[in-house]
């Protein structure tokens, strides 16, 4: 009888703990480009120097202007290892008649 009283409340308190969990809503910081259009155009992409790759097959991918806090911000590149039967598309920005868009970058099948 114990037993089954510790595991009922063992089960009240997991169902609560999912239940909050469930309510959070992860949203980014106000002024944070969300995917909507920018009026003001990126400026050229900055030259990157970069080292030695960390390990063989590793290759670049080139940084971006992100849209933060009303102002583009530089993203600095990074070394990536490849993925087999992907390929990099780089981050860009499109010209649309509401204004400027961002593509994040992303793997895309080959």
């Amino acid at each position: 009888m114990r037993n089954l009283r510790v595991f009922v409340r063992n089960a009240a308190i997991v169902t609560a703990f999912c239940v909050t969990l469930s309510a959070c809503v992860v949203y980014p910081a106000r002024g944070y480009y969300i995917g909507g259009p920018v009026a003001v155009a990126p400026p050229p992409v900055q030259v990157e120097s970069y080292g030695v790759a960390p390990a063989p097959g590793y290759f670049w991918i080139g940084g971006y202007w992100g849209w933060e806090g009303g102002r583009h911000v530089w993203h600095g590149g990074r070394w990536e290892a490849p993925r087999a039967g992907y390929r990099w598309e780089p981050h860009r920005w499109v010209r649309e008649r509401d204004g400027w868009h961002l593509s994040g970058g992303h793997w895309a099948r080959r």
